[in-house]
């Protein structure tokens, strides 16, 4: 029920090795310029109790990075006003991209990864962030993932 992106679809390997770049499960940083936190966008599964998650990348503000990094130990934390950031993951199963979809990072309490809002548009993962999905789009999801074909992409 969750299926989650390693780095931003803009992390190059050779990045790595910088002294200005960092790589961590949860922050990235590219070239001390660009900013980028991991988060979930979250989906409903229709008719269960159950929620499908995308472990996502979102590129956030040199600012409102700083006040997350700041806060990210901090109990309390959920009550901070959402970042606004842009989708830096490419989840190749949408058309059109998911790179830079507008979204909104929520902190949630210390320990849970990012609450990741998309924009309410008619891209397919917004709505399916607003109206759910069956268990049997998990399962093509899944199939897609676990046994990629030039069909899935």
């Amino acid at each position: 029920m969750h299926y989650s992106a390693a780095a931003p679809y803009v992390w190059d390997p050779s990045f790595a090795d910088a002294p200005d770049c960092l790589l961590s499960s949860d922050q990235c940083v590219i070239k001390g310029q660009h900013y980028f936190v991991k988060g979930l966008v979250e989906i409903p599964v229709i008719g269960s109790d159950e929620v499908f998650s995308w472990g996502v990348w979102v590129s956030l503000s040199r600012e409102s990075f700083a006040r997350m990094a700041d806060l990210w130990d901090t109990p309390g934390r959920e009550s901070e006003a959402p970042y606004f950031g842009w989708l830096t993951t490419d989840l190749p199963l949408y058309s059109p991209s998911t790179v830079n979809l507008k979204t909104y990072a929520h902190s949630r309490p210390v320990g849970d990864r990012p609450f990741i809002e998309l924009e309410p548009t008619d891209h397919p993962l917004a709505v399916e962030q607003r109206t759910g999905i069956t268990l049997d789009r998990v399962r093509e999801i899944a199939e897609a993932i676990l046994h990629p074909t030039s069909d899935n992409s």
